[in-house]
């Protein structure tokens, strides 16, 4: 078998198969530097605030970094744009925050939680009493100058996803934080720039207490799935050596065998009995 490998042709089969296995474990490589750079967990000040504008843009996606971050923003609140959600925790204790609409300096609306209540009733009168709020009454959507103005200071966090009301509760009832459906409530909101997450008040409202904002925990694991493609890139570069070894063996196999029936061939021949007539003699008896 040696023989047959050491042939060229074997020999050029021998090194498609290696460059082959090389692609194969190079690939394997890229998907287990991904796995483990995933599980790398990246350090983050969120607790250091940062302006608002430095951390996320208007109008366009929550990145993860700006997840959790301590923020400042200068602005004023919308009165009459407070909203009611339910199924807040404030660490195990379930109850409801009060939503308020903010305007931005730079005229962009994001949504603030301005603190919560174990009991609605409580929740609610909080939210009517910011909505008869005399500093911010007076104004416009469109005249900010009639507002007082506020310095909001809190954990940016990104919006929720819209979610169906309970068809046996109230059908007005929100139990998210999603600006998709915020905007479509908030009074006088046209096409303003809008922030796609919101941030939980550090302060609280009158009448309303402190939402529990712990310092955000990222967890990363090892990506299990970019592990797997990595072990199958080294069973694919292992069987295309494997595959050159069959085919080798396979030829190795075939001329053994062609050999021994030329052989077997060669002795039935030899053993044939001769098929000519034995000669006669014609000479005379004696």
């Amino acid at each position: 078998m040696i023989r047959m490998m050491v042939r060229p042709r074997w020999v050029l089969a021998l090194l498609l198969a290696l460059a082959i296995a090389a692609a194969f474990a190079v690939l394997g490589h890229w998907q287990l530097e991904r796995a483990i750079a995933s599980g790398v967990v990246v350090e983050r000040t969120t607790e250091l605030v940062t302006p608002l504008g430095d951390v996320v843009q208007p109008d366009g996606p929550v990145e993860q970094v700006a997840t959790g971050q301590m923020i400042t923003a200068s602005g004023y609140y919308v009165a009459g744009d407070e909203e009611l959600v339910g199924q807040r925790f404030n660490g195990d204790t379930l109850g409801y925050w009060v939503v308020s609409h903010f305007v931005t300096a730079q005229g962009s609306s994001i949504a603030v939680a301005r603190g919560w209540a174990e009991h609605e009733g409580d929740a609610r009168a909080a939210l009517a009493a910011l909505a008869t709020d005399a500093d911010n009454t007076a104004g416009l959507l469109n005249a900010p100058e009639n507002y007082a103005p506020s310095t909001l200071t809190g954990r940016f966090l990104p919006g929720e996803a819209p979610e169906l009301p309970d068809e046996q509760g109230d059908p007005y009832a929100m139990n998210t934080v999603a600006p998709a459906t915020l905007i479509n409530l908030w009074a006088d909101f046209t096409d303003q720039s809008v922030y796609f997450g919101y941030v939980v008040d550090t302060e609280a409202a009158p009448g309303l207490a402190v939402i529990d904002s712990p310092i955000p925990v990222v967890e990363k694991e090892l990506n299990w799935l970019n592990i797997f493609y990595a072990i199958e890139w080294a069973v694919f570069a292992g069987f295309a050596v494997y595959i050159w070894y069959r085919l080798v063996r396979d030829a190795v196999e075939r001329e053994e065998e062609d050999a021994a029936d030329a052989a077997l061939a060669e002795a039935a021949a030899d053993e044939e009995p001769s098929t000519g007539h034995p000669a006669v003699s014609h000479a005379p008896a004696p």
